[in-house]
């Protein structure tokens, strides 16, 4: 019988779905990295999120191992050339928790622009701050997204119904094949109000907004990250809107998770979340569905859904 591992609090309807095809299932959510190594030698499919890191030494331990499913869609916590001399297939989850991500984004868009949480803190401290509070209606600003692939596009067409102007860079995307601007990297940093990032963390995109990528955006702009830590320079970020160089910005993601000692804490103007991206009730089971279903689809029909490596 087939033995799969469920790391990260995968959603039990994923846990169903294994069990009813015949599989034996363990469930781990608690462990230590220490102890992670130890069992994950007995399993031939393992589903991760993102709190494991799967790096050589997982590998390594894992001398059963012909499956690893990522639930989500970033990869980077896993070492996939590695995987893929070991002959161990990375699959992820595409797009089981874009509308998830966009919503957070879109709610990050919306407390930068009329100053949720500083109003929420003023009030839970007696104070009347409305005076000072005075935010910015959306429509008729300019939105510029970095990537738009499933999350970037859903921005997309939820920023149009609310009137504001969409231009996007993505050098995968030709302009007939979608109803917004595509532009440079450049133009999104100079010309919008608010800037989202929507790519992946690899090597091309690791520190891709840096000093000098921030200094040409306008003052009065803010930028959100949803996507992946790393992607833009922490401490970049944090002169920047000290400085007024930006008016804000929105962060989910860090560079280390969590951001012990960040930069970014205590700012004013940077509002910070705790990787919420993905954390609904129906992300958390669409991604456990798909990766289940991913795994009874190898391990049954010899089907390979979703390969990243």
């Amino acid at each position: 019988m087939t033995k799969v591992l469920l790391l990260d609090k995968v959603a039990k309807e994923g846990e169903d779905i294994l069990k009813n095809a015949g599989f034996e299932v363990d469930v781990e959510n608690n462990l230590s990295t220490e102890e992670k190594l130890k069992v994950i030698g007995n399993y031939e499919a393992i589903v991760i999120r993102s709190a494991t890191k799967f790096t050589h030494d997982f590998f390594d331990a894992a001398t059963a191992l012909k499956l690893i499913v990522r639930g989500g869609e970033g990869t980077d916590n896993i070492d996939k050339p590695y995987a893929a001399e070991k002959g161990i297939i990375v699959e992820n989850t595409p797009g089981q928790n874009s509308h998830a991500v966009a919503e957070l984004t879109l709610a990050h868009i919306f407390g930068l622009a009329r100053h949720i949480p500083e109003a929420d803190a003023t009030m839970q401290k007696g104070e009347w701050a409305k005076k000072k509070l005075k935010g910015t209606e959306l429509k008729g600003k300019t939105i510029g997204l970095i990537g738009a692939g499933k999350i970037g596009g859903d921005i997309a067409n939820i920023c149009k119904a609310l009137g504001m102007d969409v231009i996007v860079y993505d050098p995968f995307l030709k302009q007939e094949d979608v109803d917004y601007k595509l532009v440079e990297v450049n133009d999104v940093l100079e010309e919008s109000d608010y800037v989202s990032i929507h790519v992946p963390l690899n090597d091309k995109t690791r520190g891709m907004i840096g000093k000098n990528e921030l200094a040409k955006m306008k003052k009065t702009a803010c930028i959100i990250n949803c996507a992946r830590g790393g992607i833009i320079d922490e401490d970049a970020l944090v002169e920047a809107v000290k400085n007024g160089d930006i008016k804000g910005a929105a962060i989910d993601v860090y560079t280390k998770e969590p951001p012990e000692n960040s930069p970014l804490i205590g700012v004013p103007g940077i509002h910070l979340t705790p990787h919420l991206g993905a954390s609904t009730s129906e992300a958390q089971v669409n991604c456990a569905v798909t990766a289940a279903n991913q795994i009874v689809a190898y391990f049954k029909e010899g089907k390979v859904l979703n390969k990243v490596n």
